[in-house]
């Protein structure tokens, strides 16, 4: 069942994207084109205090055109490590600096045209920790019940799939 990449051509080379359209062939031998964001990969971090309150930051998605809840993420670094990533986005966009990361994996949030993968971490407890926020991020963060965050997810008040992934699976864990 795999394809073979037999040319590439690249389209757009950004800051955090690349675009590239292959030529692949096909287990059958045919020839198609498959357009691919390619991405360096990001982590996110679901984390949660010992009242099962999980902090969640809001903050607005153009490509959405809204105000979106969402777990604190970022996109790697060159040469960053995912728990790196995931410590100083969580100071960045929360004040938290976590005291420990538990791998709950990862995902692909789109593998039909890019290449990123999402690493998600668990962090049961952090510390007060502010890094200064980027220059062009607007993010709030707020602290909520588990239970909320649940009903957020099927209210479809929450539609961010590392979010709805990183929730379901500490609240599995926590047997919520």
């Amino acid at each position: 069942m795999k394809e073979t990449i037999i040319h590439t051509e690249d389209i757009f080379d950004g800051r955090v994207v690349h675009l590239k359209v292959h030529d692949v062939e096909l287990p059958d031998g045919n020839v198609s084109k498959r357009e691919i964001v390619h991405h360096g990969g990001a982590a996110a971090v679901v984390a949660t205090d010992k009242d099962n309150r999980v902090l969640l930051v809001k903050q607005y998605r153009l490509p959405a055109g809204k105000v979106m809840w969402e777990i604190p993420a970022g996109t790697l670094e060159p040469n960053e490590s995912p728990q790196v990533c995931a410590t100083r986005e969580l100071q960045e966009e929360a004040g938290y600096k976590p005291l420990d990361l538990i791998d709950l994996h990862g995902i692909h949030p789109a593998p039909g045209y890019t290449t990123e993968f999402i690493h998600i971490y668990w962090s049961k407890e952090q510390v007060k920790s502010e890094l200064k926020q980027d220059k062009d991020e607007f993010v709030e963060s707020e602290w909520k019940t588990i239970a909320e965050a649940l009903d957020m997810i099927e209210q479809g008040d929450i539609t961010d799939s590392k979010t709805i992934v990183g929730i379901l699976r500490v609240a599995r864990e926590l047997k919520i």
